[in-house]
C-alpha cells in the first residue's frame, strides 16, 4: 500500500512538471504570435511609407514631416484589435534625417499577462530606394 502511495506521489509531481512545461509553451507561443502581428504591423507601416513616396512622386524620399505621421488613426484602427494595448507606431529616420531614405519603425504594445516582458516592442528598419 505504501508503495502505491509513493508511486502516486511521484506520478503527481511528474504531472505537475508536465503542466508547468505546457504553460510555458503556451506563453511562448502567445508571445511569438504577438511578435508576428507586430512584424506585420511594421511591414504595413513600411507599405504606408512606400505610398507616401508615391504621393510625393517618383523616387523622392518622403519628407520627415510626412513619414512621422504614419501612426495615424487608420493604421492604429487596423492593428489595435490584434495587439492588446497597442501604442501607435513611431517612425524615425535612422541616423540623420532622410539619410539614405532609411527609417526605424517601432511598434509597441502592452501585455501585463507575462511578468518578464510587460511592455514588449518590435524594432524594424527599412530603407527605401529613394534619394
Amino acid at each position: 500500500m505504501i508503495e502505491a502511495l509513493v508511486a502516486l506521489l511521484v506520478l503527481s509531481i511528474g504531472l505537475l512538471g508536465v503542466a508547468a512545461m505546457q504553460l510555458e509553451a503556451l506563453q511562448g507561443a502567445h508571445a511569438a504570435y504577438q511578435r508576428s502581428i507586430a512584424s506585420l504591423a511594421a511591414q504595413d507601416a513600411q507599405e504606408r511609407l512606400w505610398a507616401r513616396m508615391a504621393e510625393v512622386g517618383g523616387m523622392t524620399c518622403p519628407a520627415w514631416s510626412d513619414a512621422k505621421d504614419l501612426g495615424d488613426e487608420s493604421w492604429y484602427d487596423t492593428w489595435e484589435g490584434y495587439l492588446p494595448g497597442l501604442v501607435q507606431a513611431a517612425v524615425t529616420p535612422a541616423g540623420a534625417p532622410n539619410a539614405d531614405c532609411e527609417f526605424d519603425i517601432s511598434v509597441k504594445w502592452s501585455d501585463s499577462r507575462f511578468s518578464e516582458e510587460s511592455d514588449p516592442d518590435f524594432q524594424y528598419t527599412v530603407r527605401l530606394p529613394g534619394s
